[in-house]
């Protein structure tokens, strides 16, 4: 993660965003009231699916059940209806 003040921040502020882009490098943002984190937008969307994907009870542990499954005992996709 870059740490950078505001004041250089404002001065780069178009090089540190496409680095965040390209690189998916956070940003923390300081300032004298506070810091703040600038992510990439897939960062983010990430972020929030994983978030998303934690809430659902059980979900975790059928994910962990299910890697433990010889695949040889699974259906091939090939065989699902979608």
């Amino acid at each position: 993660m870059t740490n950078i003040n505001i004041t250089n921040f404002r001065k780069d502020i178009y090089e540190l965003l496409e680095r965040t882009i390209k690189y998916n490098e956070p940003i923390n943002v300081s300032t004298k009231n506070g810091n703040a984190v600038i992510l990439s937008e897939e960062d983010y969307n990430n972020l929030m699916e994983t978030l998303y994907i934690s809430s659902i009870p059980g979900l975790k542990e059928d994910i962990i059940e299910g890697l433990k499954e010889d695949i040889k005992d699974c259906v091939d996709e090939k065989e699902v209806e979608w």
